[in-house]
Order: C-alpha cells, then structure tokens, then sequence
C-alpha cells in the first residue's frame, strides 16, 4: 500500500505543477505576454500572430 499512496503523491504534485504552468500561460496571454523571438521569417505561427 506504500506504493500506491506514493504514486498517488507523485501524481497530485505533478498534476499541480502542470496547472500551474497552464494558469501562468493563460494569465500571460491575456497581458498580451509572448514568447516570441521576433523573427518572424521562419516562424510556421506568424500568420496567426502578426494579422493583419
């Protein structure tokens, strides 16, 4: 039963860690945050960050 509740453990603290880093994603994006490098010419998004 120790293995179960360490997995158990494992589990909780890596499913906080993700939402974690998806809230400050979400919370980035609404500030209009990016993590763009600006070099657009070979970036497969640009279309869908630079509309015009």
């Amino acid at each position: 039963m120790d293995t179960v509740g360490g997995t158990i453990l494992v589990a909780v603290i890596l499913a906080a860690i993700v939402a974690a880093i998806i809230y400050k994603l979400v919370k980035d994006k609404k500030q209009g945050k990016s993590s763009c490098g600006g070099s657009c010419g070979c970036c497969p998004n640009s279309s869908r960050c630079h509309r015009s």
